[in-house]
């Protein structure tokens, strides 16, 4: 079994997850050791915090260790990938690839001979999806039910959370005025759709009134601020979402939790006040990416029924 994307699993082996990832945070105690002995292989071409760290010392955790490779000081970025995964997969029991294009975590996984994790591409985040419905359910006590908007461009993340929306029955609503031509999945929309799970609205104002949830992510790339080439990207990117920026103005007395899955661009796609806004539950969010993985790990490896 592996974990690519979260339409690949049923909606029986989120729940799964989800329930011991609750179990996890209640009596970490409960599952000393039951990794003992088996080794997890990291392998990023992405930079990371959440979800290396999240990785390494929820490994530690449950007794296990965590083996981390940087893409740029192996020869992943000379030698043929699916050759170097084979490689890669007979010296571990585990193996998370965190990955720019999706059709490399897709050869990554094909290769390997143990299972694999999708740690981030350009089309899915699964991890952060497991983590997020996660936090919503500790939040708020359900999800069957659930409207949660997200705003910003359409990507990655916005496709995980509509993904477990399908598992869950919770409802998304996209406040998307651009979609990355990388992460588009029309299968993934429209299946959303006809369970009545999925819609797109233009007035965030209007989203909100009717959601339980607001959920951002930066819409602009951390290249973007560096590099002069993309100073007019940059510009463009500023005058189409600023006025979708979660502030106190665009949130005013809603009553609806906030998330974000980090890092925050404060300034940007959420004013830095918002982090900290009695209605955000984005550090708890964050928090919830290490008993999530551990789930996942377990999981994964079979120690779930």
């Amino acid at each position: 079994m592996n974990l690519v994307t979260l339409k690949d699993w049923s909606a029986e082996e989120v729940a799964t997850v989800l329930e011991v990832s609750l179990a996890m945070k209640a009596d970490p105690d409960r599952f000393d050791g039951t990794m003992k002995g088996k080794n997890l292989a990291l392998l990023f071409q992405k930079t990371s915090t959440r979800t290396r760290y999240s990785s390494e010392i929820g490994m530690l955790q449950l007794g296990g260790q965590a083996v981390y490779l940087d893409w740029d000081v192996t020869n992943f970025g000379l030698a043929d990938l699916a050759d170097e995964i084979k490689v890669l997969s007979l010296y571990s029991d585990l193996m998370l690839v965190r990955l720019l294009k999706h059709a490399d975590v897709l050869k990554a996984t094909a290769a390997s001979r143990v299972p694999v994790m999708n740690g981030c591409c350009d089309r899915y985040h699964p991890l952060q999806g497991l983590a997020d419905i996660m936090t919503i359910r500790e939040a708020v006590g359900r999800l069957d039910g659930i409207r949660l908007t997200y705003v910003g461009v359409r990507n990655n993340v916005c496709n995980s959370l509509v993904a477990a929306g399908v598992k869950v029955g919770m409802h998304v609503t996209a406040v998307t005025p651009e979609v990355n031509p990388a992460a588009a999945d029309e299968a993934l929309y429209e299946e959303a759709r006809r369970v009545g799970l999925f819609d797109e609205e233009d007035d965030l104002a209007a989203a909100l009134a009717r959601s339980d949830v607001v959920y951002t992510d930066t819409w602009i790339d951390m290249e973007y601020f560096t590099d002069p080439d993309f100073a007019v990207e940059k510009e463009r990117r500023l005058a189409l979402f600023q006025p979708y920026q979660l502030n106190a103005e665009t949130l005013g007395s809603h009553k609806v939790r906030i998330m974000h899955c980090l890092p925050a661009h404060r300034g940007y796609e959420i004013d830095g006040a918002i982090l900290n806004d009695p209605r955000s539950i984005i550090f708890d969010q964050a928090e919830n990416r290490l008993h999530s993985q551990k789930a996942v790990i377990l999981k994964l490896a079979g120690k779930l029924l």
